[in-house]
Order: C-alpha cells, then sequence, then structure tokens
C-alpha cells in the first residue's frame, strides 16, 4: 500500500522535530544549560573561555558581596532580567562552539550599560558624590575597570 504524499510529508516534518528536540535537548544537557539558569558564578566558567574573568573575580574585592548575575544582568524587571540572560547565552554559546571570539574578552556596549545601571544601583550614594561634581557622564569602569575581575 503506497503511503498518500501528504502523510509522507507529514512523517518527515516528524521525524525533522523529533531530531531537533533530540539534539537540542542533548547539548542543553551536555552544556550544563541549567546551570546558567542559576546564581552559581561556576556556571560562567561552564567554557574555558570565561576562565580567566571567573578567576579575576574570586581574587576580586567584589567577590564576597556579589556574583555574576548581581553585576551583569539587570534586576529592574523579571522580564529584562531573563532578556538579557538569554541573549548573552545564545553569543556566548555561539562564540564558544564557533570559536569566534577575541582572545580578550571585553563587553560590548549593551553589558557596559547595563554593568553602569547595576554599578550606580550598590553604589549610589558614591555616584551621586561623582555625579555631583560635573562627572555625570563618566562611567564606573573608567576608573575602577577591574574592579569585578582583576587582572
Amino acid at each position: 500500500m503506497a503511503l498518500e504524499t501528504a502523510t509522507i510529508l507529514r512523517l518527515g516534518a516528524a521525524a525533522a522535530l523529533g531530531v531537533a528536540v533530540g539534539l537540542g535537548g542533548y547539548t542543553f544537557v551536555y552544556a550544563k544549560g541549567g546551570s546558567y539558569m542559576t546564581n552559581d558564578p561556576a556556571a560562567c566558567a561552564n567554557c574555558h573561555v570565561m576562565q580567566e574573568q571567573f578567576d579575576g573575580w574570586q581574587k576580586s574585592s567584589h567577590h564576597k558581596v556579589a556574583v555574576c548575575n548581581d553585576c551583569h544582568v539587570p534586576m529592574d524587571s523579571f522580564f529584562a532580567k531573563w532578556w538579557v540572560k538569554s541573549t548573552n547565552g545564545w553569543h556566548h554559546s555561539s562564540a564558544f562552539t564557533t570559536g569566534d571570539y577575541p582572545e580578550h574578552i571585553r563587553a560590548k556596549e549593551r553589558s557596559r550599560e547595563v554593568l553602569e545601571t547595576q554599578c550606580r544601583r550598590c553604589h549610589e550614594d558614591i555616584a551621586e558624590t561623582v555625579d555631583g561634581h560635573g562627572d555625570a557622564t563618566r562611567s564606573c569602569v573608567t576608573c575602577h575597570d577591574s574592579v569585578g575581575h582583576l587582572r
């Protein structure tokens, strides 16, 4: 008995979906995807690319008071937090998988904006003092570029 074309197409689509879900699930487990949904800084060093940053954070003044998410993820809304975590995760995993990343990792502009907001959130009193002296446009990391990750 010959299968109809529509049935063959449905079976092919179901098989393709099954392969995609299987590969995606395997990749998620292999890459420890669940760890990125936590606050554990060790998750940031799952890929060897970030080991230097993780090691620097462990030696920094922020080690005992802040984890990666405290500085690198916005905390003003649930949506903003998970949007940044997911887009950063996509970019980081893509770069790691393809090997397309610079030797010296630097934050992109959107990441620097989040970082600046978080610095000012925790250090509001200091930031207001600096801003009060006419430096409202100066970024915290202009002077404190190795506070979170000692080099």
